[in-house]
């Protein structure tokens, strides 16, 4: 056994090997040293090997999931070794392999995710000249990105995405590694720390790459996504996309859709800014009170992703944006019953599609989740049907595409309601999960063990009459298993076709060909229908990918829909207003209020927020703004680049009116220790801590 795990450990040397024993998961030598001292949890040493005592420490199987998230956090990485060899045929050490692994970069179990973000992986190439090329994906969401940048403003890429594990090859020059490790010792603005993993240069081929992309997209030419020249941009890809396929260990089938993101379309928001508009954590590093908090009042987490994505990634051109707005004012419209009202009490209690349809496409969905897949198809029915009668003649193009996409695709939910029973067991190994009626093996199997006593007292019936034995017996003991059960006195009677199986004092005990049959089945009903649902839940999960593409373009539509109907509640609920965008440079903002701010008062002090006016363009390009301490200075200077983001990425803003011109970055230093939503300036804090 040792030899075996040392053969499986050597392909992870830097991975903590999860070596699935019974119900237990365990680790041994230095791999339990370390999970003893990060999870506090006992070392044991037990028998030898080569003559030294063998230290191991072990998690139990039912609950690796709160382990695995420890570690997780702490930067971690582990392999998922399981026993896939038969336990009663095996010759030796049960065959085992590692079925994936679990990295901070590639997560896709439910209950180490954050419902509200993502788990990002990134890949980074510098090239011959002075740019990076950049790769990452989220496994769950299904889109690989890419980009170039100059080495300058690789920072600021890495704090924008935010991913959970970066890779970068092992030949990269000693500044740049150097570069790379000082950002991952920073925490980015959420908090979360970077996990830097060094991978074999010959893993960063842009041949490779491109090829990847092809086969990933189906597509003959990167063209389309006027991709082709980023060959950095591949080099990353290639390492990106190996890397995510190891982890899983299987091909990334789900992964269809690429997005080039470029500095020139994208507005800039410099880390320096993300952090100190507190755009998803505070100073302090806490959720809230943030300008994401406040915006999201979103029904389902894919729709809270989609929001928060919208808000980072706020583009130069307009047009993505008054596609938003021209969205919201449809949806805020009516006035008895707005119908983004309607559409959010039916959004309600949706299952999380997006990951849901990911770890189908990777086999890695439980019972539960399909059948809240099952209800949330339904409700996606219903919702097409609300949103296309509620948008009338002249619909908003971003509202008739998302219309159009939330038609679940044929067959999907009647196969799901037939298979899978309405309440299953949480796992497939528990049995209880395909439904009856769906499979007549199953169903026999299920009947053995049900109706066992049935059979018997039929069988005795039958074997009575057929005999003339009046005090024939049918009966079963754990020693001898089922048997026909005559006296002596009445073993002239015995047909032929019985067996003897056992001769007792006053007694013979016999067995026919159809109780042998019945025995065999039901002596391994419960483990051969383990085994038959095991079987037709895979076949469900093969047949499911057929409705990968169309259940991929459901839930995206369904997380834009999710979102708008939030930036509509926003919107009515807070008094916000349209933004009006002109082609000339120009910040016109009359009666404006930082959000965050204002929401705060009312919570605490149920005072309200003064309002007041910014007007920039023309010849006016500067404002000085002087003022007592605690005057309001960096609330109003954060106030305008609030409503700068809010109306760039397509909300309502806060104020009477908005005029706003192009805008290709958004800049901020303000006090770095202020506390806005809590009433303390920078000064304040400083003097506080100095007390």
């Amino acid at each position: 056994m040792m030899q075996q795990y040392l053969a499986l450990k050597a392909g992870y040397p830097d991975t903590l090997l999860f070596y699935r024993m019974g119900d237990f998961y365990e680790m041994f030598y230095a791999d339990a040293e370390k999970a003893a001292r990060l999870l506090d949890i006992t070392l044991t040493q037990r028998g030898q090997s080569a003559g030294e005592p063998v230290t191991m420490a072990g998690v139990p199987f039912h609950s690796v999931e709160g382990y695995l998230a420890r570690l997780i956090k702490l930067g971690e990485s582990v392999a998922i070794c399981e026993q896939v060899g038969d336990v009663a045929t095996a010759k030796g050490p049960v065959e085992r392999k590692v079925v994936r692994v679990v990295t901070p970069g590639t997560l896709t179990d439910t209950e180490l995710l954050s419902e509200k973000s993502e788990a990002l992986l990134m890949a980074v190439h510098p090239g011959a000249r002075t740019g990076v090329g950049l790769a990452w994906l989220s496994v769950t969401q299904g889109i690989v990105y890419l980009a170039q940048c100059a080495s300058d403003e690789l920072a600021d890429w890495i704090a924008r995405v935010g991913p959970g594990e970066l890779l970068y090859s092992a030949e990269v020059t000693p500044g740049f590694e150097k570069s790379l490790q000082q950002l991952t010792v920073q925490p980015l603005p959420s908090g979360q720390r970077c996990v830097a993993v060094v991978r074999p240069a010959w893993a960063f081929d842009s041949g490779l790459g491109e090829r990847k992309l092809l086969e990933q997209l189906q597509a003959a030419s990167l063209a389309a996504w006027d991709a082709q020249e980023l060959h950095d941009a591949h080099a990353a890809a290639a390492a990106l996309l190996s890397y995510a396929e190891h982890t899983q260990g299987q091909a990334l089938t789900h992964v269809r859709s690429l997005q080039v993101a470029r500095s020139g379309e994208l507005i800039d928001l410099p880390v320096n800014t993300r952090r100190n508009l507190e755009l998803t954590h505070t100073l302090r590093g806490e959720t809230q009170p943030t300008l994401f908090s406040l915006l999201d009042t979103c029904m389902t987490g894919m729709g809270s992703r989609a929001l928060r994505h919208w808000m980072l990634t706020p583009r130069r051109d307009r047009d993505e944006a008054k596609a938003r707005l021209a969205a919201i004012g449809q949806l805020r419209s009516g006035s008895n019953a707005p119908l983004w009202q309607s559409l959010r009490s039916e959004l309600k209690g949706s299952s999380d599609v997006e990951r849901i349809t990911a770890r189908t496409s990777l086999r890695q969905v439980r019972p539960r989740e399909l059948v809240g897949l099952t209800a949330t198809l339904a409700r996606a029915r219903q919702l097409s049907i609300t949103l296309a009668a509620g948008l009338g003649p002249r619909p908003a193009a971003l509202l008739q595409g998302i219309a159009d996409d939330l038609t679940p695709p044929t067959g999907c939910a009647e196969l799901l309601a037939q298979a899978i029973q309405p309440e299953p067991a949480a796992l497939v190994r528990d049995g209880g999960v395909i439904a009856d009626g769906f499979d007549a093996e199953l169903d026999e199997l299920r009947g053995i063990q049900t109706n066992c006593d049935g059979f018997l007292i039929d069988l005795e019936t039958r074997e009575r009459a057929r005999t003339g034995i009046a005090n024939l017996r049918v009966q079963f003991n754990k020693v001898h298993g089922f048997y026909i059960e005559v006296t002596q006195g009445q073993i002239d009677k015995v047909p032929d076709d019985y067996r003897r199986r056992q001769t007792l004092k006053n007694a013979e005990r016999f067995i026919t060909p159809e109780l042998k049959a019945f025995e065999d089945k039901a002596l391994s009903a419960q483990e051969r229908a383990l085994a038959r649902e095991k079987f037709l839940y895979e076949h469900l999960l093969g047949e499911m990918q057929a409705w990968i593409d169309p259940l991929t373009r459901l839930a995206r539509a369904m997380a834009a829909l999710d979102a708008l109907c939030a930036l509509a509640e926003r919107s009515l609920t807070l008094n916000w207003s349209e933004p009006q965008f002109t082609p000339e440079p120009c910040i016109e903002i009359r009666g404006g209020r930082h959000p965050v701010v204002e929401a705060r008062l009312n919570e605490t002090t149920g005072g309200s927020f003064i309002a007041n006016d910014t007007v920039l363009g023309g010849k006016q390009r500067m404002q000085v703004i002087t003022g007592p301490n605690m005057g309001g200075k960096s609330t109003y200077m954060r106030q305008v680049a609030v409503i700068v983001l809010l109306a760039s990425m397509g909300s309502h803003v806060p104020a009477a009116s908005c005029r706003l011109g192009p805008i290709d970055a958004i800049h901020t230093r303000i006090g770095a220790a202020d506390d806005l939503a809590n009433a303390q300036s920078t000064f304040m804090v400083e003097m506080t801590e100095a007390a």
